[in-house]
């Protein structure tokens, strides 16, 4: 049998089953306060059911200004316990690993939808954001720390920190962005202080087997990969989290920086000294072959996100070596019968080529 289908233990808490985790997927379906909805259990449960040996949930916003997106679902109030614990039983239901993904938005917050101005770590003139004080950047540390809490409280096995794709986090890590006078920018030490003060305050505050870990992104938005690769090495280094989610937009692809070029984008995160640390890679692995050639190269699990929106059973269905997914576009029946709702179905037709409305 593949090395996919062998269980992986963490340092802290449960076992995954397999080596495959759903991505933390948009998918606008949550209620407008941030409480969980039919739709949105009924789509996660599908894919914990479908054999993911971890099931992450959608990014989940930890303050009502940091809402991304309309459907968000949210973590930001103990009103949402409920719902968030009713999403971790159905995902454990199933023997899948239960993981709440925490996030803010930052800048990319519409300022229709929270109704305010977005926060951003310095003044950002083109989305009209405006800076964080110094002790708005300790509540930001706080909230994710209480999110976490919630999380743990409704019985998740653990967090994920999105630290990618422009959001808040990413908008602190770089340099493009934070301009930040104080300890919070500068250096890379300054601007990635938040990240360590988030993670380690959620190690200090949950239970010691919970499961923490942070989604990082080496690209775009004015990251740069050595930088980014320097944080996950520290990270790893100073094992306060168990896994490190490496959003890579194509597994396969080399970098965008010429001093890069020459070899994958992965390799640069798979040879860093991981110690009791695990990595997972996503981006565009679309069948067996190439989940498998993902672990071949160094990295300890893969994450699934386009694959899992178009078979809620991708792992099942990789346990047929020539398994690949379906060709796009794809109807929007065949998505309804992997369980979209009708707001998720709005958002994929945003996503060029991939389904017929």
């Amino acid at each position: 049998m593949s090395s996919l289908f062998e269980p992986m233990s963490f340092t802290r808490g449960s076992d995954m089953k397999n080596r495959f985790m759903l991505a933390p997927l948009t998918n606008t379906q949550s209620h407008a306060d941030g409480r969980l909805s039919d739709d949105e259990i009924n789509w996660i449960e599908m894919r914990a059911k479908g054999g993911f040996g971890l099931t992450m949930s959608a990014a989940a916003h930890i303050q009502a200004v940091g809402q991304g997106f309309p459907g968000q679902l949210g973590a930001f109030s103990d009103d949402h316990i409920e719902g968030l614990g009713r999403m971790a039983a159905g995902i454990k239901r199933h023997n899948s690993m239960s993981i709440l993904q925490l996030h803010h938005a930052g800048n990319r917050t519409p300022g229709d939808l929270i109704g305010g101005t977005p926060v951003c770590p310095s003044d950002d003139e083109e989305s009209g954001a405006r800076a964080l004080s110094h002790d708005e950047v300790g509540q930001l540390v706080e909230d994710f720390i209480l999110a976490a809490k919630r999380a743990e409280a409704a019985g998740f096995d653990g967090v994920e920190v999105h630290g990618a794709h422009g959001y808040i986090l990413s908008q602190f890590l770089s340099a493009e962005i934070n301009k930040r006078e104080d300890e919070y920018g500068g250096s890379l030490e300054n601007r990635s202080r938040i990240v360590f003060e988030i993670v380690n305050g959620i190690r200090a505050r949950c239970r010691p087997d919970f499961n923490v870990s942070i989604r990082l992104s080496p690209e775009r938005f004015g990251l740069r990969l050595g930088e980014i690769r320097d944080v996950a090495q520290k990270l790893m280094h100073e094992g306060a989290i168990d896994f490190l989610d490496m959003s890579l937009w194509d597994v396969f692809k080399e970098p965008v920086e010429e001093e890069f070029k020459g070899r994958s984008l992965m390799s640069y995160f798979a040879e860093l000294d991981r110690g009791n640390v695990k990595l997972g890679v996503a981006g565009k692995i679309t069948s067996r072959q190439a989940a498998e050639e993902c672990l071949n190269l160094g990295c300890d699990f893969v994450i699934i996100g386009r694959g899992a929106i178009l078979h809620h059973d991708f792992p099942l269905r990789a346990e047929d070596p020539s398994f690949k997914t379906i060709d796009l576009p794809v109807s929007g029946d065949y998505l309804r019968n992997e369980g979209l709702s009708e707001n998720f179905l709005v958002y994929m037709n945003n996503w060029k080529g991939f389904v017929n409305l």
